[in-house]
């Protein structure tokens, strides 16, 4: 059953085009990641589906509510984190669900079951004002809040930013149990390796969708010889290797620069270039190509077809 089905949703602020075209169907009980750096549009596109923006053109059906005429049934059955904290910094945590309890006619008692694992993580922390707190536990209250009127869809946008490692961990399995709770969830990140965490992914990037498909299939789907080189050169190498014939791309990716070769023997000219251009590296190491590197490769496609 799809619960979110999108067509040729356009939306764009001045010259600026933040969105072109996005089809996107999310089934029932997906976790669906949509995956892109900031400026992508990814939380120009949650604000549509959560009906705070209208699309310039295309249409939109939620749980079979249209976007436009049904947007205050929308807003009843979806649970929303924005990208910026937004719960009331004075109010302690307690007080803070009480009172979004309160606005969407519910109680704690009533989905206490549903919040109960995130709120005893909380609960010594329970009086104490949500500005007080750190950036793990502010996500956890914000997503107590989303999830207190048991929504149909849940949508976060950006939600681990900032967060620490192991809150960062924590907050994808409590992500990944909501399933069992027949809960939809749509999250937004810019963090690549987040992605091999959700059933299905969109891509997006300049407001357009790149690819959508399990994350299996995406990294299936990379194309060439994938090799590492680490350096302290990385500047120097990427210079060197500007328009060589046998190189596909190759860009910075942390301590090494990673090269898509177009035949698994051009290892041997790429070798050479190095001896050649005498850059000092450690090792040349083929690799398995990453989510990240997925991207790195579909947009350069994109950007050749644009």
């Amino acid at each position: 059953m799809k619960i979110i089905e999108t067509e040729n949703i356009s939306k764009s602020f001045g010259k600026v085009q933040a969105l072109t075209n996005i089809n996107l169907h999310i089934d029932k009980g997906e976790l669906f990641g949509l995956i892109g750096p900031d400026g992508a549009g990814k939380s120009t596109l949650f604000n549509i589906l959560v009906t705070l923006l209208n699309p310039d053109s295309g249409t939109a059906i939620i749980h079979g509510y249209d976007l436009i005429r049904d947007y205050k049934q929308i807003r009843k059955i979806i649970g929303y984190l924005p990208g910026q904290f937004s719960l009331y910094k004075d109010l302690s945590c307690i007080e803070n669900l009480e009172f979004f309890a309160t606005l969407y006619g519910e109680s704690i008692e009533k989905n206490y079951a549903l919040i109960r694992p995130i709120w005893e993580q909380l609960k010594p922390f329970k009086d104490r004002s949500a500005a007080n707190l750190s950036g793990g536990m502010k996500q956890k209250l914000a997503l107590c809040c989303a999830l207190i009127h048991r929504p149909r869809i849940l949508i976060l946008d950006e939600p681990t930013t900032g967060v620490d490692p192991i809150s960062r961990r924590e907050f994808w399995e409590i992500l990944q149990s909501l399933n069992k709770e027949d809960i939809t969830v749509l999250v937004s990140t810019s963090y690549m390796d987040e992605a091999s965490l959700c059933s299905r992914i969109g891509l997006i990037q300049n407001g357009k969708l790149l690819n959508i498909n399990t994350p299996e299939q995406i990294l299936s789907e990379f194309k060439g010889y994938l090799y590492a080189v680490h350096t302290r050169e990385i500047h120097q190498l990427l210079l060197s290797l500007k328009d060589q014939p046998f190189i596909d791309n190759a860009y910075a990716s942390g301590q090494q620069v990673n090269i898509v070769l177009n035949n698994a023997s051009d290892v041997e000219l790429l070798e050479k270039h190095l001896a050649y251009s005498a850059i000092t590296y450690t090792s040349v190491q083929p690799i398995k190509a990453n989510t990240e590197d997925c991207f790195i490769q579909l947009m350069k496609v994109n950007q050749e077809n644009t």
